[in-house]
């Protein structure tokens, strides 16, 4: 089990020293390419979700978070025992809610950085925390087939 909360405390750890980082070096706004018309490095500022939804909802964030944390550690504890793709899933989940609940709490607003060009499309900008979260969830997911794959199976 500690083997799942240091993987969620490195994700805290790496999401907040970077966006001190970018809050430390960079002017709201600015931005250095990194792979032109691809990568760059951006300072921008959220209040709301992804892409912005629910902007200034901190309290709805706040309750919401707070639910989605607690239920994260229940599932660590319970469903996920013996289950590393499934524990591993939600120790990044865990880190990246944490990650950006730490900005809501302190800055009241998000810390976002990465900011990607798909083609013409500019992607909204995100952070580690973002990422982690994303790529949780694409392990719940495949960690879900495999289970249901499993049960099949037998």
């Amino acid at each position: 089990m500690v083997f799942y909360y240091l993987i969620a405390a490195i994700v805290i750890l790496l999401d907040q020293w970077t966006k001190a980082l970018i809050v430390k070096n960079f002017t709201l706004g600015e931005s250095i390419e990194i792979i032109p018309n691809v990568l760059y490095l951006t300072s921008h500022r959220n209040t709301g979700a992804a892409w912005g939804i629910l902007a200034g909802q901190m309290w709805f964030f706040y309750i919401v978070t707070t639910i989605v944390i607690i239920g994260i550690l229940y599932y660590l504890h319970t469903e996920a025992k013996g289950n590393k793709l499934f524990s591993v899933s939600l120790a990044l989940l865990l880190g990246g809610a944490i990650g950006n609940f730490i900005d809501r709490i302190f800055r009241k607003e998000v810390v976002d950085f990465i900011d990607t060009y798909i083609g013409s499309y500019d992607f909204p900008i995100f952070n580690i925390a973002d990422s982690s979260l994303t790529i949780g969830v694409i392990f719940v997911m495949i960690s879900i087939i495999l289970d249901e794959r499993k049960k099949k199976e037998l």
